[in-house]
């Protein structure tokens, strides 16, 4: 059998959309000596396809990273094989509060040279000596401290559409980024209670062996990250300190925790918190629009897309191929691919 998917991208959409059965999405990670990625990556690739399980997965050799829409009918039979591994037998499982059964349309296993690009080197300091893992209980009662400091892990595009009450969100579009940042903003804070999150813990879990390795003594981070904390404060009937969606890398792109909407459209400025990316396939940028920005602009960022996203395909190919002016308004826009704040400001979009 083939250990890559073989059918395009708008079929297996049409499939996934298609498709009756019950699925849970799910995540975990495990920072653990794989000695072996690609011989590890091609048993599983075999054993998940035919249990019918789709998600992202990156294998390196400090562990696994994994984001999955496993059937539920095969739900038990993916844990029980998970466990007879023993560099996984028993690892947290982080379930979606929000699921429709569609979060994934593919399965995707690749090797990396790290499990999250962090930039470091991990042989300089002891990747092992992690911070406090804080219960939803612990972590709500941590904020009720005055000396506790608490530091948003992810990047500005999540922390953007929801986020801890009081934390500090650093301007980052990667983690690699974010890691000097929050060192710098955290300089004269070595006597604070630490308190870090991101999405389901395994950026905290390098994060705060970091902060250690620099000196801060009393270092804390959510266990199972925002997805976990939302299901123990559920099942506790806790208040619920974190406001707005949790942003998710998959086909969801994010979760309602609660009903507040703390963004803005960034074409108009209306209340919003739905990302999309630009319908322009040269572009793609992932930003927010709401409903009418949306039909008004085709759901593309700029005018510039617009005008891409409507010649016919086979001009569009052309475009990407550089083989039109060098003054093309489209081509100069194929070309620079800004980032995010950059295009708008050049829009006079605040």
């Amino acid at each position: 059998m083939f250990l890559h998917n073989r059918v395009n991208k708008k079929e297996l959409k049409k499939r996934i959309q298609e498709e009756t059965i019950k699925r849970i999405t799910v995540s975990f990670y495990r920072y653990v000596i794989i000695e072996n990625p690609q011989e590890l990556r091609d048993i599983l690739f075999k054993q998940w396809n035919s249990f019918s399980i789709l998600g992202r997965i990156y294998i390196a050799n400090e562990g696994i990273n994994a984001q999955m829409s496993v059937p539920e009918e095969n739900w038990e039979l993916f844990k029980y094989n998970l466990n007879q591994d023993k560099r996984f037998a028993g690892v947290p499982f982080k379930i979606a509060v929000e699921d429709d059964g569609k979060s994934f349309y593919k399965l995707a296993i690749k090797v990396r040279h790290k499990i999250v690009a962090d930039g470091l080197d991990d042989n300089a300091f002891d990747v092992t000596n992690v911070g406090n893992h804080l219960t939803a209980k612990e972590f709500n009662e941590a904020l009720n401290n005055p000396n506790t400091v608490l530091v948003d892990m992810r990047n500005h595009y999540e922390s953007e559409v929801g986020r801890f009450v009081g934390a500090i969100c650093p301007d980052a579009d990667t983690f690699r980024e974010e890691l000097p940042i929050v060192l710098e903003e955290l300089k004269d804070k070595k006597d604070k209670k630490i308190v870090m999150y991101c999405t389901g813990g395994v950026r905290c879990e390098k994060a705060s062996a970091y902060l250690k390795h620099h000196g801060f003594k009393d270092v804390n981070q959510l266990h199972g990250g925002i997805i976990d904390y939302v299901r123990q404060i559920k099942a506790e009937n806790l208040p619920s300190k974190f406001i707005g969606k949790n942003f998710v890398f998959d086909e969801r792109v994010g979760e309602r925790i609660t009903d507040d909407i703390i963004s803005q459209c960034h074409q108009c400025g209306a209340p919003c918190d739905t990302h999309v990316n630009c319908t322009n396939d040269d572009c793609h940028l992932l930003f927010l629009q709401c409903e009418k920005c949306a039909e008004k602009m085709n759901g593309c960022c700029t005018p510039e897309c617009m005008h891409i996203a409507s010649l016919p395909v086979e001009e569009q190919k052309k475009i990407r191929r550089g083989r039109v002016k060098q003054d093309s308004l489209s081509v100069y826009k194929s070309r620079l691919r800004p980032n995010l704040k950059e295009i708008l400001e050049t829009k006079g979009v605040k």
